[in-house]
């Protein structure tokens, strides 16, 4: 039953993350902890870096180095936070509420609309908030949206996927650094290959204009886990 409901969670938030350009982080890792903290963060991590790698190369070609090396800049001191906050929790139970408080704070940062200039300075603090939620959660997508929403889609992909690949991989290195990575996230990644790659098959079946009402479907689902997952920290 448990393994059919990871199925399932993994697949629906492939089919959001293909139609929406984001979101597999949000929809599927609140869910995920609530089944079992330890889906969470690496295992989603791991496949968000395999990912992320492919979309980047698929249009390396118009990545914004610059763009890229302050972004790299920025996640890397959010890594380093969010290892040195993991490293100091005492247990799972602090883990959960912690993770479920950031996983509150991404969907109101992605509901807040808040509108953010573009520039080397604010990339910089967003990216390093992006690394500190990622590490900790493996959702680090909603302060990256912000910074970035004012830019076409074309301009912004390619570089997003390059700092995602990137930035997944550096979280991962510091989640086990910080004693929190298990070795079998590589196995409970590979667990959740398939319904990734039926969700991304299901998408692509979908009409070309992917109804956008999944968003805040989305948005009141991780919600509602985040809220539940900070009652469960708290007693």
């Amino acid at each position: 039953m448990l393994l059919a409901a990871i199925f399932a969670i993994v697949a629906a938030a492939s089919v959001v993350q293909a139609g929406l350009g984001m979101g597999f982080g949000l929809a599927s890792a609140p869910l995920l902890a609530l089944i079992d903290p330890n889906m969470v963060p690496g295992p989603v991590l791991i496949l968000a870096v395999a990912t992320s790698v492919w979309a980047a190369w698929r249009e390396h070609g118009s990545i914004r180095w610059s763009e890229l090396r302050t972004g790299i800049a920025g996640r890397i001191v959010g890594v380093c936070a969010g290892s040195l906050l993991l490293a100091s929790l005492a247990n799972q139970h602090i883990f959960v509420l912690v993770f479920g408080t950031l996983i509150g704070s991404a969907v109101l940062l992605s509901v807040s609309g808040w509108r953010l200039p573009f520039n080397r300075f604010t990339l910089l603090i967003m990216s390093a908030f992006s690394g500190l939620m990622g590490t900790i959660t493996s959702v680090g997508a909603p302060p990256m949206a912000l910074i970035y929403q004012s830019r076409s889609s074309h301009e912004a992909r390619p570089t997003l996927a390059a700092f995602f690949s990137i930035g997944s991989a550096l979280s991962l290195l510091g989640l086990y650094i910080s004693g929190w990575g298990k070795p079998d996230d590589f196995l409970l990644a590979l667990l959740m290959v398939p319904p990734m790659l039926l969700g991304t098959f299901i998408a692509r079946k979908l009409s070309s204009g992917f109804d956008k009402r999944f968003r805040p479907m989305l948005l009141i689902i991780s919600a509602a886990a985040a809220a539940v997952l900070i009652y469960q920290g708290l007693t």
